[in-house]
């Protein structure tokens, strides 16, 4: 998936000279997750941006860039360094397109790696997805594979929409073939929700660093002979549901997982929403399998705080006992 980013970066850079990178540490050293590795050399550090250690002052910049036509993308480190930027995101990059009656749009694109799993100190595994799809204004989008990354952030970068650009970072060196001869026009819409796996007893929705998990659950799940329908959301903000409302109908059951909180999440949206649109096909009620409502916990206890195979499997027979 580093790769697959680099490329999309690159491949940006190459299409429209009004894209331009900013972060922390992102030029010489090519970031820390080495996803900007060697753009600086072949594009100028006039357009790869070593920025202070100062997230709120990144945006800010990014927000007057784009006023005058550029198309920033601002990375921010880690997911926990986010809120200092917190007030620039939700005052000011979401709502001057609005404020301005469309006159002024504002390309830009915060990549954000988030989510646990790499056994990192405190403030490096948030997962504060839910902050931003409260937020009007904003896109929201999280792959889960290479060849979504590839594209989707290509596609992030020449949407004239704000993007909050989710990276599940301990996915980042997962392996899957990308073509990077595809033309982003053609691909998958923007916000569109992909069935990833075909199902016919229960629907599980995820996204991010969870779908590789919940493919995994459904293997072990098709040995004990039942067929999990695996839906990778891709975006949060727009969330597909006809798409989602499509494998509920078909399958009667739900289960939401994501390694964020449960409380006031996003798998507490689509629960309402299912359950509002899906009544009369429901089997059994919505399950949500999340992280719990404490923060990250200390990394030799992650394991315990992230949703597994057997967490899912266990929501899958608790919905199936209806």
């Amino acid at each position: 998936m580093v790769a697959a980013l680099n490329a999309a970066l690159r491949a940006s850079l190459d299409r429209d000279s009004k894209v331009l990178l900013m972060g922390e540490d992102i030029a010489t050293l090519g970031g820390v997750f080495r996803v900007t590795d060697g753009l600086a050399k072949d594009f100028g550090e006039q357009r790869v941006i070593d920025a202070p250690l100062a997230e709120s002052t990144i945006i800010g910049a990014a927000v007057g860039l784009a006023m005058r036509g550029y198309r920033p993308v601002c990375e921010i480190q880690f997911d926990g360094f986010v809120f200092p930027a917190f007030d620039q995101i939700v005052t000011q990059v979401a709502k001057l397109r609005v404020r301005t009656d469309g006159q002024v749009a504002m390309p830009i694109v915060i990549r954000l790696p988030f989510g646990g799993g790499i056994g990192a100190v405190e403030h490096h595994s948030e997962s504060p997805e839910a902050y931003f799809v409260h937020t009007p204004g904003l896109r929201v989008m999280a792959p889960a594979t290479p060849a979504d990354a590839f594209v989707m952030l290509q596609q992030a970068i020449a949407s004239d929409d704000p993007v909050i650009f989710l990276e599940p970072k301990r996915r980042y060196w997962d392996r899957g073939e990308v073509d990077l001869n595809v033309d982003i026009a053609h691909a998958t819409l923007m916000g569109r929700a992909r069935v990833t796996r075909s199902g016919s007893d229960v629907t599980i929705a995820c996204y991010g660093p969870m779908l590789r998990t919940c493919l995994e659950a459904a293997e072990v799940a098709a040995e004990e002979g039942r067929s999990l329908e695996v839906v990778d959301l891709r975006s949060l903000s727009p969330i597909d549901f006809p798409t989602l409302v499509a494998s509920v109908e078909r399958t009667s059951r739900l289960v939401v997982v994501h390694e964020a909180q449960g409380m006031a999440s996003v798998g507490a949206e689509i629960a309402a929403v299912i359950a509002e649109r899906c009544f009369w096909s429901m089997e059994a009620p919505v399950i949500r399998v999340a992280g719990f409502h404490t923060p990250y916990p200390p990394n030799r206890l992650e394991q315990h705080y992230l949703p597994d195979v057997e967490r899912i499997l266990d929501a899958v027979d608790r919905s199936m006992a209806y």
